[in-house]
């Protein structure tokens, strides 16, 4: 396998992520230095997703019938601390390819860093695989049938890795999460987080667009959701994203205040950029919040006609 895994997953479900990023300090002390030496061993961000893709791959075919991630090795990301706010600044990855065959920027922040000579401080996300991989198969087991769940993943399996999810808490002595994934499409309530003016790497290959990140810091973040969940909660209050929006704000809460947020299109952004998405979003709360329901109709519209055809691909044969 190669990067072309990477570059276009063919066959593969549009996955796409919501993650944060924080600073060392914000991890337990004994936790530090192993992040650091995974965070030493990443050649490039396309080499990580092409070992997180690979790595699912294997444990899907792999004999004994366990699908779970077995925690003996951890994925980390990490990218640049932004530098303090200047004019907003817009990023398309444009510079020579990188190791798996991508032009792949660093993150928010690089080029002001490169550009005064200056290594920036680091931010960090760990894969948590093992964790991410319990409430992914909680959730399965919760939405379908007992016969259909043992066959899915059997009971032993589960209470094997339930064995691996006590080691890490017990090790880490935090369950807090830092990402949130979606196929076949992103949530609505993600592009609250952000703004068109917000840093952005688009990065391509092949004439494609492999994916595109837009980072905003935490505390950004939350000022835009918790505009938005006041908004929807006065104008729409039975608007289903309300509850997504408020789960997101307890969620971003939970973490380091220099924090960066970032959402990663991941493969579907060949399908939707240019995307207008977060402008939609923050007009139709706006709208909403001024009683300008057609406005908000309209919003909504230019979301469906963009993301509904995604979804769809869920159901294609």
């Amino acid at each position: 396998m190669t990067g072309n895994i990477y570059r276009g997953q063919a066959g593969l479900p549009f996955s796409s992520a919501l993650r944060i990023y924080e600073p060392l300090s914000a991890f337990p002390e004994e936790q530090r230095a192993a992040l650091q030496k995974a965070g030493a061993r990443t050649a490039s961000r396309a080499a990580v997703e092409n070992a997180e893709l690979q790595a699912s791959l294997g444990r899907i075919t792999r004999p004994g019938g366990d699908p779970f991630p077995t925690g003996r090795t951890d994925l980390v990301r990490i990218v640049p601390a932004p530098p303090e706010p200047e004019q907003p600044r817009r990023h398309t990855s444009s510079g020579a390819p990188d190791t798996a065959g991508t032009s792949d920027a660093g993150g928010p922040g690089s080029d002001a860093s490169a550009a005064a000579g200056i290594g920036p401080a680091l931010l960090y996300c760990p894969s948590q695989l093992v964790l991410r991989a319990g409430l992914a198969a909680n959730a399965l087991m919760e939405g379908i049938h007992g016969p259909l769940a043992e066959l899915l993943i059997p009971e032993e399996q589960r209470d094997k890795h339930q064995e691996r999810i006590d080691l890490v808490k017990a090790r880490e002595g935090s369950t807090r999460v830092h990402t949130r994934a979606s196929t076949w499409g992103i949530p609505f309530s993600w592009f609250s987080l952000f703004q068109e003016s917000d840093h952005q790497d688009v990065v391509e290959s092949g004439g494609r667009i492999v994916t595109v990140r837009v980072w905003a810091r935490i505390g950004e973040a939350l000022e835009r959701v918790r505009y938005a969940v006041a908004n929807l909660a006065l104008a729409a209050p039975d608007l289903d994203m309300l509850d997504d929006m408020t789960q997101l704000t307890e969620w971003l809460e939970l973490f380091h205040p220099g924090s960066v947020v970032e959402l990663d299109y991941g493969a579907v952004a060949d399908k939707v950029y240019p995307d207008d998405s977060p402008m939609d979003v923050r007009l139709g709360i706006e709208c909403l919040a001024e009683g300008d329901m057609t406005g908000a109709a309209a919003a909504y519209r230019r979301l469906a006609s963009r993301w509904i055809p995604i979804r769809q691909l869920a159901r294609a044969s």
